[in-house]
């Protein structure tokens, strides 16, 4: 099947969610054999000493292959987390903090994005801010593990470096940001793997306000998917594929419907350009550095042990 045919099918069965209300918990999850690691609430490593983020990668010195993960916990339970290591030292890092945003000065719509969903799944986990490392973990709403009530139709994840300032106001929306790292919705054809960091280009974002609080959802392909040489702008995706753009814009609309809720979103619902989605990424990663640089209050946001 054709790379087109294969990312426009689950878009199409998308539209379904507007109609549907089920409401049974999936239990997802690989049976891929990994390391676990033993820890205590106080910290990943169980040991008493300072812990403060300071291990950053350079751009020009980073690949995917220095990061390692391990486990806490088992898939579909509260003590699950995914934390994230040097490959090399076997030092624990913080998926937000310590991996770059940037992958070179030559590609500058090129990022990293680290992996929180894989796509055609439907547990919700997320990259937990408030603990110690930021590790990867399943999101909790009332008491209960979050699930969507159908599939994620793409890979879904973060950029590392970047933060969506809860106390700034845009201009043009009159909403704030929601106190989260910038999401990613990649439309390529393979599935990743949970905390997969992966290198994509940027397309075009889609303006989601949640709660009346902006959630920007930037659209962006794998750099080693075969469509990636063809698609450099959103314009370019909805004219080779048209409806991909559709499609994001109504599953995220419409996800939380059978929970009585719908999501709005602002410019008319109209996808910005690659031009807009790349200021946008450079404004959020300006409000991650006042963040880390101490400018900003971080309140319960974890930036790294206080000396």
């Amino acid at each position: 099947m054709p790379a087109a045919s294969r990312m426009l099918a689950p878009v199409l069965l998308c539209f379904s969610l507007r109609f549907a209300a089920v409401s049974a918990a999936r239990k997802a999850g690989s049976g891929a054999h990994e390391r676990r690691i033993a820890v205590s609430a106080t910290g990943p490593d169980g040991e008493a000493r300072k812990a403060a983020v300071t291990h950053s990668w350079g751009e020009e010195h980073f690949h995917p292959n220095l990061v390692a993960t391990e486990m806490l916990g088992d898939l579909g339970t509260h003590e699950y987390r995914r934390f994230f290591k040097d490959a090399k030292t076997n030092n624990f890092i913080s998926p937000w903090h310590d991996i770059p945003l940037d992958t070179s000065k030559e590609t500058p719509t090129e990022k990293w994005m680290v992996t929180e969903i894989v796509k055609l799944t439907s547990a919700k986990y997320e990259i937990h801010t408030e603990e110690r490392f930021n590790p990867i973990a399943q999101d909790v709403k009332n008491g209960d593990l979050r699930h969507y009530h159908g599939p994620i139709f793409w890979n879904y994840g973060f950029f590392p470096q970047t933060w969506e300032d809860p106390t700034e106001v845009h201009p043009e929306l009159n909403v704030k940001g929601d106190n989260d790292p910038l999401d990613v919705v990649e439309i390529g054809s393979r599935a990743f793997k949970k905390g997969e960091v992966v290198r994509v280009k940027i397309l075009g974002a889609l303006a989601m306000i949640d709660h009346g609080e902006l959630d920007w959802k930037v659209i962006a392909v794998s750099v080693e998917d075969e469509l990636a040489r063809e698609l450099d702008d959103v314009h370019d995706l909805e004219a080779k594929i048209p409806h991909v753009v559709n499609g994001i814009r109504e599953w995220f609309r419409w996800y939380k419907a059978p929970d009585g809720k719908l999501n709005e979103f602002g410019f008319g619902g109209h996808a910005l350009s690659r031009e807009k989605a790349l200021e946008v990424v450079e404004e959020t990663h300006r409000a991650w550095r006042r963040l880390y640089d101490g400018e900003i209050k971080h309140g319960a946001l974890w930036v790294g042990d206080d000396a």
